[in-house]
């Protein structure tokens, strides 16, 4: 295992790989579902623990559905203006617009370096990008989703 060269010591892996069994592949998620294991029991002992330490009194008022400090007033299946979900919708978008120009920003002048294309591909390639967005900005001001002062009730 050992060759001596000198006054060092060598490892001769040629000739011990043969002799070395290979680790399985799934022995590199040990820690991972070790770590998982250890947050599950974790949570298991808190809530266990809860149980046992906490008082068991339940009364109607415990019981009631807590809104704020507001008394519960009427059926909780009202309706509410589509406009919030749609704003909703709107702002995850636009969220994501946000999310997909960092890298492009961060990377824009090794662009043509990196995926062997011209100078300005990466300029035309957001403008595209951009244009798609503004020809969706456009269409929800013109349908009237942003403007709240003439709510319909329901869009």
């Amino acid at each position: 295992m050992f060759a001596r060269i000198g006054c060092y010591l060598k490892l001769d892996f040629f000739r011990d790989r043969a002799a070395m069994k290979p680790i399985p592949d799934y022995w590199q998620y040990l820690a991972l579902m070790m770590q998982i294991a250890a947050a599950f029991l974790l949570g298991l002992f808190m809530v266990t623990a809860s149980w046992f330490v906490g008082r068991h009194r339940n009364t109607k008022v415990k019981l009631e559905a807590y809104e704020c400090g507001i008394e519960a007033v009427g059926n909780a299946r009202g309706r509410f203006s589509v406009r919030f979900y749609l704003v909703a919708v709107l702002f995850i978008l636009f969220d994501v617009e946000a999310v997909f120009m960092m890298p492009w920003a961060v990377v824009y002048r090794k662009l043509p370096a990196l995926a062997g294309v011209s100078r300005l591909f990466g300029f035309w390639e957001m403008l595209v990008y951009l244009g798609f967005v503004g020809v969706g900005l456009y269409y929800i001001v013109r349908k009237g989703v942003l403007n709240w002062s003439q709510d319909k009730a329901d869009l």
